[in-house]
Parts: structure tokens; sequence; C-alpha cells
């Protein structure tokens, strides 16, 4: 799925060429990242497959668009350092799971045809979805350990979320929960911080404006 500069010439004929049934813009150029190319199609195809969700309110083209530029910065940085490669067993489940929850096989082959991936396309995806995650985790999931006071303090800041049938769970009961949710936190924050580095130190170029 990734398109380098070398193959822009023929994008952009791609891109300007309307299509002979319809004279609608077949594909376009949304972003380049380090030289390789963002597609219209490969953020279509990730909606079309639920592997990015949309806010409420958000543009699904812009959202999708700066996921895929996260996911390439993301992607550039793994390349250097290369965590193990992923179980092939493992690249099987996760595909037979996206499968399952689009719906029906024929499914999943009218999105893939339609936004022109095939199925070892959509594999080499997940591969690099898991390489992404152990690099995460083996770069911050040991980094932080919040103390006490701070999970004390997030159960008392966050009643909703240990609140069932309407009566707020004693702290006990729920300490484990509050602890991972603090880890998720500081780790959610830490690799914000690392993406805008990587942004600063990688030429991206957004070329999609929203309503354009």
């Amino acid at each position: 799925m990734l398109r380098t500069l070398s193959t822009l010439a023929a994008v952009v004929v791609l891109a300007v060429a309307p299509s002979a049934q319809n004279g609608q813009v077949i594909d376009r150029i949304l972003a380049t990242v380090g030289g390789t190319l963002i597609l219209q199609s490969d953020a279509v195809a990730m909606l079309r497959l639920g592997t990015i969700q949309v806010p409420e309110g958000r543009d699904p083209l812009q959202w999708a668009m700066d996921r895929l530029i996260e996911r390439r910065l993301m992607l550039i940085e793994v390349d250097r350092y290369g965590p193990p490669e992923p179980d092939r067993a493992e690249i099987d489940r996760r595909l037979q799971a996206l499968d399952e929850r689009i719906g029906s096989a024929d499914r999943l082959d009218t999105i893939l045809r339609e936004t022109g991936l095939t199925v070892e396309q959509l594999r080499l995806h997940i591969r690099d979805e898991l390489r992404i995650q152990s690099y995460i985790q083996q770069r911050f999931g040991a980094t932080f350990q919040p103390t006490e006071d701070d999970i004390v303090a997030y159960y008392r800041n966050n009643p909703n979320q240990f609140t069932r049938d309407g009566k707020l769970l004693p702290f006990g009961q729920v300490r484990d929960e509050a602890r991972a949710a603090v880890l998720a936190l500081r780790r959610d924050a830490a690799v914000r911080e690392w993406l805008a580095d990587l942004r600063r130190r990688t030429d991206v170029e957004v070329l999609y404006l929203p309503g354009r």
C-alpha cells in the first residue's frame, strides 16, 4: 500500500484522468510523508474496512489521512529498529477477525476489488500494524509506573468510569482497572509527543483540504 515518489508521475495521471464511465476523479494524492504517497484510495480502503474509526463531526477523509500520516511516520521509525516479525498465525487470526467483523468473505472481496487492494496487501497492512504495536509496547510499555496516589486520584476524578448500575464501586475492587487507565493515558501522551517529534523530523506535505 506504500507509494513512493518514483511512482508520482503515474499517480498524477491517474488522479486527474476522468473515469470513462462517470467522469469522476479515480484517485488523488492526499499527502506525502518522507517520499511516500498517501492516496485517497488508501484512506477510503481503511474507512471501508473499519480499521479507522471517525469521531462524530469530523471529516472522514481528513481524519483517515491524518491517521495514515501518523502510521507512516511510525513505520519509518519502526523500520529503523526492526522489531521481531509477527507470527503468521496472528496475522491470519487478525485477517479472519476483520473478515468476520465486516460480515462475509463476499463483502471483503468486494471492498478489496473496489479499492484496488489485494489480500496480500491487506496482510502486509496487518503485519505492519502488529509491528507498530510491538514497537510501542517495547518502547513505552514499561516506562511509566504510576504511584498509588496517581491511581487513587484517577479513581476519584473519573467516578463515572467505575460506576455500575448507579453505584460507585469500591476502590479496591477496581484498582487494577484504574491503574490500567492511568498507564494508557500516559502512554498515549508519550506516543503523541513521539509522533510530534517524528513529524518535525520528517518531510510531510499535506495536499488535501476538506471541501476541495
